[in-house]
Order: structure tokens, then C-alpha cells, then sequence
């Protein structure tokens, strides 16, 4: 597995995505949390949805993955909410570092 990964969440709103983020980096469960607006289509209970929600790429440890699901699962407002890693195969050893030094 690798050491380090990118942990997906879309939110529904700006302000829910800000709280997820910062309390993820503030518990050190990450070392950066960056939003994007975006367009959403999706099935969701026999139909088709659009939904206008906010995507957040989690920096963090891959160990930590489990405990980011928990987490995030207390804090949003979805019944099912899109948190999905995916793992960093390279990148700047620098940077993977920061990452490392910046989460418990």
C-alpha cells in the first residue's frame, strides 16, 4: 500500500465542505484540504439527481484513511457520502514529506 494517498469527498454546500476540511487539518488527520465547486449527476433513491456540491482533495496518510472515513462520516450531512482514497504511486519527495511531517 502506499504511504501516502488522496482522499476524495464531495459535500453539498461550501460551508459543510470548509468544516470537513478544517477539521480534518486541525486534527491532523490531514495536512491540506483543497475545494472545488462542481456540478454533480448521480442515481440516488430510483432517480436521476443534479446536484451543485463541493469536491475536496484530502493530502494525507494513507494509515489514516479509516479514521478520515469515521470522521467525516459524523460530520456530513449526507446518508452516503462520496469518501473514496486513492493512493499517490510518486510525487515530490518534499511534498510527500510535508505531508507526513503535517498528520499524526
Amino acid at each position: 500500500m502506499a504511504a501516502y494517498c488522496l482522499v476524495y469527498i464531495t459535500a453539498g454546500s461550501e460551508a459543510e465542505a470548509e468544516k470537513i476540511g478544517d477539521t480534518l487539518v486541525r486534527e491532523r488527520l490531514a495536512a491540506c484540504a483543497s475545494r472545488h465547486p462542481i456540478r454533480s449527476t448521480f442515481w440516488w433513491q430510483g432517480r436521476v439527481d443534479r446536484e451543485d456540491e463541493v469536491a475536496l482533495w484530502v493530502k494525507t496518510r494513507s494509515s489514516l484513511v479509516d479514521a478520515i472515513i469515521t470522521r467525516v462520516k459524523e460530520l456530513h450531512s449526507y446518508q452516503v457520502p462520496c469518501i473514496v482514497a486513492l493512493p499517490i504511486a510518486a510525487g515530490n519527495p518534499d511534498f510527500l514529506g510535508w505531508i507526513g511531517d503535517s498528520t499524526r
